[in-house]
């Protein structure tokens, strides 16, 4: 009887998942923001920006599970819109997909 490992015979092979590489933001950028809190039932991510920002520009959210971009249609601070927010000020920005505390933001 010829000499057969046993691992080959009766354990299965099992394709490993590989994991998706996270895109990296264009030109090695700085965070201009910073996740704090997600309100999942509305779709808000409360932001704190660390430099001035509009609405209507686009931003990259980047984080352990989260990569995607968008642009900022919609912009509150204290349940009123505005259309700029100055540095350290946390505003609630409208999202399209589920974010999580400490989730960086990059402009794009």
């Amino acid at each position: 009887m010829p000499k057969v490992k046993i691992q080959k015979l009766f354990m299965p092979k099992t394709a490993k998942a590989k994991p998706k590489p996270k895109s990296k933001p264009k030109a090695k950028s700085k965070p201009i923001a910073t996740v704090t809190h997600y309100y999942g039932n509305i779709g808000v991510a409360v932001v704190k920006f660390k430099q001035p920002f509009s609405r209507g520009k686009s931003l990259h959210f980047l984080g352990a599970t989260t990569d995607f971009e968008q642009t900022v249609n919609s912009m509150q601070y204290d349940h009123k819109p505005v259309e700029k927010a100055k540095k350290g000020q946390e505003v609630g920005i409208k999202v399209k997909k589920k974010v999580r505390e400490g989730d960086e933001v990059y402009g794009v």
